[in-house]
C-alpha cells in the first residue's frame, strides 16, 4: 500500500513539474497574461482535468513554481556549510556559493526574471528571499570588526548580490560560473573577513 502511495505521490510531482516547465516555456513566448490553462494542457500534452486536479487556475500554479523555486534557493545554501560554519573569507571558494550553481542549474526558471510580463511576484519576492537568507542564516564580521550598522550591511550585501546575480541572468550567463563566482569571493574579500553560517 505504501508502495503505490509513492507512486501516486511521484506521478503527482512528475505531473506538476511538467505543467510548471510548460508555463515557464509559455510565459517567454507570449507572456503570463496571455497564457491559458488549454495553452498549458495542450504544451504538457495533459486534459485540462488533470490540470485541476492539482491546480485551481494558472494562478496556483504560477505561485507553486515561484515557491517551490524559492525555497530551494534557500536549501541551496546548506550544501556549502553543512561541514564548516565559520568561513574565513580568504578561504571562499566554489563551494561556497552553491547558490549561484543552483541559480545556473536551474536557468530556465531565473531566465523569468528578463520578461516584464513574467510569473506574477518573481521581481520582488527573489530579491526579498536573497535578503531573507542573509538576515536568517549568515552572521557577517567586518574587516576588522570596523563597527557599521549591521542590518545595512546585510540590506547592502544581500541587494547587492541580487543585483549582480540579475546582471548576469540578463547577460545570458555570459561569464562562466566559475569567473562569476570568483568575482563574488573578491568583492566579498574587500568588505569582510569572515562569514558564520546560522542557518
Amino acid at each position: 500500500m505504501r508502495l503505490e502511495s509513492n507512486k501516486n505521490t511521484q506521478r503527482k510531482q512528475r505531473t506538476a513539474e511538467h505543467l510548471q516547465y510548460a508555463l515557464i516555456a509559455l510565459i517567454k513566448e507570449k507572456g503570463f497574461h496571455s497564457v491559458t490553462v488549454k495553452n498549458i494542457v495542450d504544451y504538457a500534452k495533459y486534459n485540462r482535468s488533470t490540470f485541476y486536479i492539482h491546480y485551481q487556475d494558472k494562478y496556483e500554479l504560477a505561485e507553486d513554481l515561484l515557491d517551490t523555486m524559492l525555497l530551494g534557493l534557500e536549501y541551496s545554501i546548506q550544501k556549502s556549510y553543512q561541514t564548516k560554519r565559520i568561513v574565513d573569507t580568504s578561504n571562499l571558494n566554489e563551494q561556497s556559493f552553491s547558490i549561484i550553481s543552483y541559480i545556473y542549474e536551474n536557468r530556465n526558471f531565473f531566465e523569468l526574471i528578463k520578461y516584464s510580463d513574467t510569473l506574477p511576484d518573481l521581481h520582488t519576492k527573489f530579491p526579498q528571499t536573497i535578503l531573507k537568507i542573509y538576515q536568517e542564516k549568515f552572521v557577517f564580521e567586518t574587516i576588522e570588526n570596523k563597527p557599521v550598522n549591521m542590518d545595512f550591511f546585510t540590506r547592502y550585501t544581500a541587494y547587492g548580490f541580487y543585483g549582480l546575480v540579475s546582471n548576469w541572468i540578463n547577460s545570458e550567463f555570459k561569464q562562466s560560473q566559475e569567473a562569476f563566482i570568483q568575482d563574488i569571493i573578491q568583492l566579498a574579500q574587500t568588505h569582510m573577513a569572515t562569514v558564520r553560517y546560522i542557518g
